[in-house]
């Protein structure tokens, strides 16, 4: 496959465990997942990871809901390594855009990561604020919109086309998949990168495995499960 992968968690055993794996190119985390994770000290984890993970690109998200405290976070998020992307919400929580914020950023050096993105309205209006030479991620959830019966695919082949028409240097990134075939999809179709999870992840290695083989696995798991708990009938 030509598409990035990029490990999405916040469990430092887990990330270098992907690290180990050689299969990652990078990798992902929010504060969502570091509270998931049991994380309380955000610039800790964040400086704990860079000193094990120290080439790969790694993005780190601000958490202010205010404008310029999120430039303040960016800063200095951009000032722990050269390998980490600044991921900004593409809008605050009342709805109001980030553009700006992402175009003072651009042209100070940092690099983004630009998240949340979930409409080609977004992802036109980010281009309007973004240099025609910068390297930033934007981040469309497929997977959320996918989750509201709504195809992505369709928005992520128009978004690519939209993103290297203003900038070739620019990455779309296929974010929150449901399932290993979104990998497949987001590689037919040009995407530059695509997070998974740990449990998507370790799935991988079933590509092009036997399928009847499969079945088979699959009924001797239900066989030794229903027999390791002694059920009767």
């Amino acid at each position: 496959m030509n598409i990035d992968i990029y490990a999405d968690g916040a469990n430092l055993n887990d990330m270098l465990e992907a690290l180990e794996g050689g299969v990652v190119s990078g990798f992902t985390t929010n504060p969502t997942l570091m509270k998931k994770a049991g994380l309380t000290d955000y610039l800790g984890f964040a400086t704990g990871v860079l000193d094990k993970i120290k080439v790969l690109p790694i993005s780190f998200e601000v958490f202010s809901d205010d404008f310029d405290e999120m430039y303040r976070q960016a800063k200095k998020l951009a000032l722990l390594g050269d390998n980490v992307f600044v991921k900004i919400p593409v809008t605050n929580t009342a709805g109001i855009s980030s553009a700006p914020l992402v175009e003072r950023l651009d042209k100070e050096g940092v690099k983004m990561n630009i998240t949340a993105v979930f409409t080609l309205e977004q992802v036109s209006h980010l281009l309007q604020h973004l240099s025609t030479n910068a390297n930033h991620i934007i981040s469309i959830f497929a997977g959320r919109i996918a989750d509201t019966g709504i195809d992505p695919l369709p928005l992520m082949e128009e978004s690519l086309k939209t993103i290297k028409a203003h900038n070739p240097n620019l990455q779309l990134l296929w974010a929150s998949p449901r399932e290993v075939l979104n990998v497949y999809q987001a590689d037919a179709m040009g995407c530059d990168i695509i997070t998974i999870t740990t449990p998507l992840l370790k799935k991988l290695s079933l590509q092009a495995k036997d399928l009847t083989q499969f079945s088979r696995e699959t009924v001797q798991m239900f066989y030794d499960d229903a027999a390791s708990s002694g059920y009767t009938l």
